[in-house]
């Protein structure tokens, strides 16, 4: 989630910074490089290159919530190593998780690794074609309710999967902000996979702007609304590119929902969530809005209003757009 709006952001980085006068290009520091799958994009002010003691955050980071790395923290739980002692990334993922799994009445649910695996979006083995009957008997390996975490050690039934890929690029940018703002640096942006924390001002000496790709189905790319982050997070979930066929020709999204197991396509094509919570906040709630779909989302925020959203959806006419 959030890939979607990555290369126009990049773009708009680099159109701000050319712009800027040469004094003020000094004073900021631009790091780039690929992790989580994806690339990322650190603007800061300072001359100091941090591009080493970030790099070993993010291997810590990987080694702690990795599902992709076969010893990482969360792939020996997954496996049923009840041993392990779990880090502070780790505590902070899961009491988050609980918390927005809570508020989102489960929408959002990290404890459904094995139906994404199934349809093909994770780390382990994918089955095609699956049958009802396969996506309830999958529904059983769900359930958050039973996760215990005490004295760093996690208490769970052996066939439930973690998997916080949803909202681990939003906490990974948190990571590397947090890490920032330690070193006094209270000017930056950190990009990773179009999921963004952004504090103070931008090159240009303004807040920082950034775009939301318009929900293109044609693989092109384009955007059609900016948004200003006035110290904020914002993350953006869409179904619209990030999608397989199956052999009956229909469509699977990437977005599992956890109520039902399914992984269908609504009419709610892209969510954009902005606010001053952490990132890992805003990537989880778009995740979940997705699963929501429109109505229910509409229903959410409205109760919400420190959230500040962008839904897109498809209608008769073409595409809408609600913010609140």
């Amino acid at each position: 989630m959030g890939k979607q709006q990555y290369i126009l952001l990049t773009l708009l980085i680099v159109l701000m910074c050319s712009s800027c006068a040469t004094s003020k290009k000094e004073e900021y520091t631009r790091l780039e490089g690929f992790v989580f799958g994806t690339t990322y994009h650190i603007t800061y002010k300072s001359t100091v290159n941090y591009e080493e003691p970030i790099n070993t955050i993010f291997k810590k980071f990987n080694n702690s919530l990795s599902t992709y790395i076969p010893n990482s923290i969360i792939s020996k739980i997954n496996k049923g190593d009840t041993t392990v002692v779990v880090d502070d990334y780790f505590v902070e993922a899961f009491d988050k998780a609980k918390r927005i799994y809570v508020e989102t009445d489960g929408y959002f649910d990290p404890t459904i690794g094995k139906l994404i695996d199934a349809y093909g979006f994770g780390s382990g083995k994918e089955q095609k074609n699956l049958t009802e009957e396969e996506i309830e008997e999958l529904m059983k390996s769900k359930g958050f309710d039973e996760i215990i975490l005490k004295d760093r050690r996690i208490q769970k039934p052996n066939n439930i999967e973690f998997n916080v890929n949803a909202f681990a690029k939003g906490l990974g940018i948190d990571v590397v902000g947090r890490f920032l703002e330690d070193n006094k640096i209270q000017d930056y942006l950190v990009e990773i996979g179009g999921e963004i924390r952004a504090k103070g001002k931008s090159p240009r000496g303004k807040l920082w702007k950034v775009a939301i790709d318009d929900p293109n189905t044609d693989g092109t790319r384009s955007a059609s609304k900016f948004i200003t982050l006035d110290n904020q997070s914002m993350a953006t979930s869409g179904n619209y590119r990030k999608f397989k066929i199956n052999t009956k020709g229909e469509k699977i999204v990437h977005t599992v929902n956890p109520k039902t197991g399914l992984a269908q396509e609504s009419k709610l094509l892209s969510v954009s969530v902005a606010s001053t919570k952490d990132c890992a906040d805003v990537d989880a709630y778009a995740t979940a809005f997705l699963a929501m779909g429109l109505e229910k989302t509409k229903n959410f925020i409205a109760k919400k209003p420190s959230l500040k959203v962008v839904l897109l959806y498809a209608e008769e006419g073409g595409i809408k757009e609600f913010s609140n």
